[in-house]
């Protein structure tokens, strides 16, 4: 290994300005008010970086120590880091390399720099190659020094053991030890940028492609949403947790009146309330767990409810009670517990943790906490949504993608009747009211027609799971839990056979897709993003079933999960010459910012852009991103009905 540390600003340039690709990585220790923290130095509000290692040849790196307490550190280093950000971060001919690229490009933003493309985040590649046949690396697989261990044989010490309890601003920088692990990393990456891209090109071209174009400029996009964080208006949490609080209280004493004080604990699933439920009161068991006991879970709270109502009409109270109980426990423990536990000391705001590569379709996971799983108005008494709001001078903008996963349906499937729909900028829900129902398209776009309501629910419910292969039987419960409806099962398989009928196009495609499946056992995104499917060999009905549903829904969820990033790919481009707008979540389809209120017109219209552009020459569906704007993310105006008010004021 040649590994050296440098710290004249020539040699620095001299190693570092060139052509080829550059691996990098950060070493970061906590500030001083922040030393006893636990992470802080993986905190970009709470640390700083102590030093940067780089690498052009494998086996050869170089360290640059920036603020170590003893040694030599880097000189001119705001000349160096003007010189890095040209040369090598924002340099858009230059491939700049990291593992986790989120964390490097977090600590980069925070000094005002945007990695832009080309760039290379081996921890996704990582993640897109196989370590055994239909099974690709998870992220806990894709450690580097787990790596570095299987694929090199590299005994690479752990952080742990080279610091022995340090920060690692206090190691000597010209120490072997200290400039040997910094310039490791560096060094590994490079290899496996190498040795990961030479496996693409044997195996799985496309990967290297949405490597490359799509993950890690998305990581780029993570850190940023990392670094600024989510605001919160504390205030109101508190005065919503001291609500909940007493909603709780007297939900639980009218069920204590019910069931004589019977422990339900925090979330009525104790063994003393089933024993209540099925010895005292004597209900049959509807379903059990996995273990063959008796369950009380959701839907089996919801199945004793509907026995009751025609058996025991007496208890139904109880069961609309516990499931108003387990809803605000849930509200108060997730949404207001929870959240007030992640906000940060040093910005009060929450800061979670993006994996774009969190699902296996490539869209994204969220947790520390899952902000993802926010809930919409229609189910939040308490208004979570709320809680995030804008501060003193801004304002929260979304870009939500409007009906994305029917649109790819629509390009992916080739039904004339949909692809119409969509190219016309028609209905789509109304048009598959006509279908179903056998009704004219004025009767089910007429707001004042019969059954308009109901009919359009079922619809829209169809839409939203037709396209991965909707059962009879699990329309049926869909329209019951989703909304509200309690429709016959034979009408169910009515509603699917007509809309089959009145969508050719689409169970062609599923039927073919189904046999290709089987034959390839994978599925794949219009890109190449593939998901192995071996369930479709097995002689078991759950599993094929599941896997030929995973067949159906991987190109859609999969295909519109790749747009997204190839939005945020093209938002991170655009970024450096708008360092006001801050991305702060992204939600499902959406994407959430917070800039300045005179910006507005400007962001919407870059980021519309953005997310509209065709993503690919064949895909003939028009894309839409619906803006809205607002002070609290509860509480948002459409960007139409906004740019109508401003007109008449």
């Amino acid at each position: 290994m040649e590994y050296r540390c440098l710290t004249d600003l020539d040699q620095i340039k001299e190693y570092v300005d060139n052509d080829r690709p550059i691996a990098f990585d950060f070493e970061t220790s906590p500030n001083e008010l922040y030393r006893r923290e636990d992470k802080a130095a993986l905190d970009a509000h709470k640390a700083h970086i102590v030093g940067i290692s780089f690498s052009v040849d494998e086996g050869d790196a170089i360290y640059v120590p920036l603020t170590h307490d003893s040694g030599t550190n880097a000189e001119q280093q705001d000349e160096l880091w003007a010189f890095l950000k040209t040369s090598v971060f924002e340099n858009k001919s230059r491939v700049k390399i990291a593992h986790n690229l989120a964390f490097e490009a977090m600590f980069l933003y925070a000094k005002g720099i945007i990695v832009q493309q080309p760039c290379y985040d081996t921890i996704a590649a990582a993640q897109l190659t196989l370590k055994a046949p239909y099974e690709f690396r998870t992220l806990h697989d894709s450690r580097l020094k787990l790596l570095a261990i299987q694929l090199y044989g590299a005994d690479k010490p752990s952080f742990e053991k080279v610091t022995n309890g340090r920060h690692f601003d206090e190691m000597y920088p010209q120490e072997y030890e200290t400039i040997r692990y910094a310039c490791a990393d560096s060094d590994y990456t490079l290899r496996l940028y190498y040795r990961f891209n030479a496996w693409f090109n044997s195996y799985l071209p496309q990967h290297r492609v949405i490597v490359e174009q799509l993950e890690s400029p998305t990581a780029v996009y993570c850190g940023m949403m990392k670094y600024n964080g989510v605001p919160v208006d504390r205030v109101l949490m508190q005065r919503k947790n001291a609500e909940a609080t007493s909603k709780i209280d007297i939900i639980k004493s009218e069920i204590d009146s019910i069931t004589g004080g019977v422990n339900i604990g925090a979330n009525a699933s104790t063994a003393a309330f089933k024993k209540y439920l099925y010895e005292t009161l004597g209900l049959p068991v509807l379903k059990t767990t996995e273990k063959n006991k008796e369950a009380a879970d959701d839907a089996a709270m919801q199945m004793l409810m509907d026995w009751c109502e025609k058996h025991k009409p007496e208890y139904v109270r109880l069961f609309e009670l516990i499931q108003e109980y387990r809803k605000w426990g849930k509200l108060k423990s997730t949404y207001i517990d929870g959240y007030f536990s992640h906000i940060n000391d040093e910005t009060y705001r929450i800061h979670p943790d993006f994996m774009p590569l969190g699902t296996e379709t490539g869209r994204f996971a969220a947790r520390n906490p899952n902000l993802q799983n926010c809930p919409r108005k229609t189910n939040d008494p308490i208004g979570v949504r709320n809680f995030i709001c804008a501060t003193s001078g801004n304002i929260l903008m979304s870009l939500d993608f409007s009906q994305i996963e029917l649109r790819v349906g629509a390009f992916y499937c080739r039904d004339e009747k949909m692809l119409e729909t969509y190219r016309s900028g028609g209905d789509i829900h109304a048009q598959t009211t006509s279908v179903i129902f056998n009704v004219p398209f004025e009767v089910a776009v007429d707001k004042n027609a019969p059954d308009y309501k109901e009919h359009r629910t079922i619809a829209k419910n169809c839409n939203f799971g037709v396209f991965y292969g909707l059962f009879p039987k699990g329309l049926q419960q869909t329209l019951k839990f989703k909304a509200g409806l309690d429709t016959p099962l034979d009408r169910c398989r009515a509603i699917i056979a007509n809309l089959k009928a009145g969508y050719p196009g689409l169970t062609k495609w599923q039927e073919e897709t189904k046999k290709r499946a089987q034959i390839t056992c994978y599925a794949e995104t219009w890109l190449g993003r593939r998901r192995y499917l071996p369930g479709m060999l097995s002689d078991d009905w759950g599993r094929h079933s599941f896997a030929e549903r995973c067949a159906l829904n991987t190109p859609i969820q999969g295909t519109a999960a790749d747009i997204l990033k190839a939005a945020c790919a093209r938002i991170v481009a655009g970024l450096p010459e708008r360092m006001w707008l801050k991305p702060l979540l992204q939600i499902h389809d959406e994407l959430v910012f917070e800039l300045p209120i005179d910006k507005l017109d400007e962001a919407v219209e870059f980021v519309k852009a953005c997310m509209e552009q065709q993503p690919y020459p064949e895909f003939d569906v028009p894309i839409v991103a619906e803006a809205a704007i607002g002070l609290r993310f509860g509480n948002m105006t459409e960007w139409e009905d906004f740019i109508r008010e401003r007109e008449q004021v």
